[in-house]
C-alpha cells in the first residue's frame, strides 16, 4: 500500500540519517556536546536537520493523503521529487553556504507542499 510514500518516506530517512551523523561528527570533532556555542559550521549542520525535521512529516502526511485518495501518479511522483530533491539541495545550501542551491531547494518544498495541499482540496 501507498508505494510511493513508502519510497519516499524511505529516502527521506536515508537523508535525514546523512544530516543526523553530519551534526553527531561535527559535534565530536568541535567538542560541543549541546547547542552549537560559536562554531557556524556546527549551526549550520543542525539547522539543515532542523529544517529537514519541520518540513518533511507535514510533505509525507500529504503525499500519503493524496496517494490514498488515489492522485494521479504523476502528481505523486512530482511531490516526492520536489521534497526529495528539494530538501536536498537545501541541506548542501545551508552547508556550503551556497545561497543559489538553497533557495532553489526551499522553493521545491513549497512546491511538494502547495502541490500536495491542491491535490487534496481539489482532487
Amino acid at each position: 500500500m501507498l508505494p510511493i510514500t513508502s519510497t519516499t518516506a524511505a529516502l527521506a530517512a536515508v537523508v535525514l540519517v546523512c544530516l543526523s551523523i553530519a551534526v553527531s561528527l561535527r559535534r565530536k570533532k568541535v567538542g560541543i556536546k549541546i547547542g552549537y556555542s560559536e562554531d557556524t559550521a556546527l549551526m549550520r549542520r543542525i539547522r539543515a536537520q532542523g529544517n529537514f525535521i519541520e518540513y518533511v512529516p507535514l510533505a509525507l502526511i500529504l503525499l500519503a493523503l493524496a496517494e490514498y485518495r488515489q492522485a494521479p501518479a504523476a502528481m505523486l511522483w512530482a511531490i516526492a521529487c520536489l521534497l526529495i530533491a528539494g530538501r536536498s539541495l537545501h541541506f548542501v545550501g545551508i552547508m556550503t553556504g551556497k545561497t543559489p542551491l538553497s533557495a532553489p531547494g526551499m522553493i521545491g518544498t513549497y512546491g511538494a507542499l502547495l502541490i500536495g495541499a491542491t491535490a487534496l482540496m481539489f482532487g
